[in-house]
């Protein structure tokens, strides 16, 4: 008999590799930079892009500042959601797994292991002096990036499978014995 594997297996792993690209990731921008201290990766993007230690205690954009406790019941139900969600999944819904993963993962980090752990949320992905919108873009992290990748991948999935198939021309049959009047 062969053992049953549980489909949120890829759920799990596509998090785990989340979680720790990010948290290693902000490990070394909190030990490497001071608080507002920036680094140009790219010289020829130093006035659009720099990797800049900042800070959030709010949500995505500086949603909900200071508002620790909500914060975290929040990231608490939307975690405990997903990895129930994972158990029904079936084996081939694996873009579904993977956006699910990239967002449960991006809510470990930033909103379960950083607010814990620091009571904010480590921002160091910076653009700033956008031509397009003249203005800066808000910081953000890996775990940003893999929450909005993840509801984006899922609404994409979601979106394709409400389109309604396209009708295919119907065949037409002409018998060559039959005339045609003309």
């Amino acid at each position: 008999m062969q053992k049953k594997i549980w489909p949120g297996w890829l759920v799990l792993l596509v998090a785990a590799i989340v979680l720790a690209v990010d948290q290693t990731t902000k490990r070394w921008i909190e030990r490497n930079l001071a608080i507002g201290e920036s680094l140009v990766p790219f010289p020829a993007l130093a006035d659009t892009f720099t990797i800049t230690h900042l800070t959030n205690t709010g949500a995505a954009f500086g949603l909900f500042r200071d508002q620790r406790a909500l914060l975290l019941v929040i990231a608490a139900v939307v975690i405990v959601a997903i990895v129930v969600y994972a158990r029904y999944l079936p084996h081939d819904r694996v873009a579904v797994q993977i956006a699910l993963g990239l967002q449960l993962g991006g809510a470990l980090g930033n909103n379960l292991f950083d607010r814990v752990r620091l009571g904010h949320v480590t921002d160091f992905l910076y653009f700033h002096n956008l031509p397009i919108i003249n203005r800066p873009w808000p910081a953000f992290n890996v775990a940003d990036m893999a929450i909005v990748s993840g509801v984006a991948l899922l609404a994409l999935v979601l979106l394709r499978e409400g389109e309604p198939a396209k009708p295919q021309p119907a065949a037409v049959e002409h018998n060559v014995d039959e005339q045609q009047p003309v």
